[in-house]
């Protein structure tokens, strides 16, 4: 329960209280740290830093957020295992309305009743985060940590394309898993 709670305290960071606002623009700035990423226990990102900014125009039936953040966050290298730090620069747009009705978020509107008085972003923007890493996650060239890199290196470029000119020459395996299988036994043979 005290980590639940922990949780909440980290992410109340992350709220605007809009009831006393007047229609019109108001703008916000959060600080992005390793708590919001704590807060969501992920696994893939170890911590990080920057800054949301938050444009919000609140209206009688809605609030529209324009949202640009500017962070690093640091994620295992795809490569090397080891930290890597990535840039994040996202703008997006969350639309906030409101309803009687409970309607789930769904990435782009998110719904509140009527009588709330905040709007919570942290999910948002952890969320915006997230799907802005890059698909492939690793140092710039040369950055890598070597001994992890030396552990990876199965043998040079002539080595593995002889390996796989005998293995393409040999029984003639039929699908993909069975020229693994031949490329494989190949390996061990010469070992």
């Amino acid at each position: 329960m005290c980590a639940l709670v922990h949780c909440m305290e980290q992410l109340n960071d992350y709220k605007i209280a809009f009831r006393g606002l007047k229609n019109g623009d108001h703008d916000f700035q959060f600080a992005i740290s390793d708590r919001l990423f704590e807060a969501y226990e992920n696994p893939e990102v170890k911590g990080g830093k920057g800054e949301a900014q938050v444009r919000l125009n609140r209206s009688e039936t809605q609030l529209v957020c324009d949202v640009k953040i500017e962070a690093e966050v640091v994620v295992p290298c795809d490569r090397c295992l080891e930290d890597c730090p990535i840039a994040i620069d996202y703008e997006g747009r969350l639309i906030v309305k409101f309803s009687e009705e409970e309607l789930e978020y769904d990435g782009e509107v998110m719904w509140l009743y009527p009588g709330e008085s905040e709007v919570d972003l942290s999910h948002y923007i952890y969320e915006s985060i997230i799907l802005s890493l890059p698909y492939q996650r690793v140092h710039a060239e040369g950055e890598c940590d070597p001994q992890m890199m030396a552990r990876l290196t199965i043998g040079t470029e002539e080595e593995l394309n002889a390996i796989e000119q005998r293995a393409a020459q040999s029984e003639e395996p039929s699908g993909a898993w069975d020229k693994l299988a031949a490329l494989k036994a190949q390996m061990e043979k010469e070992d």
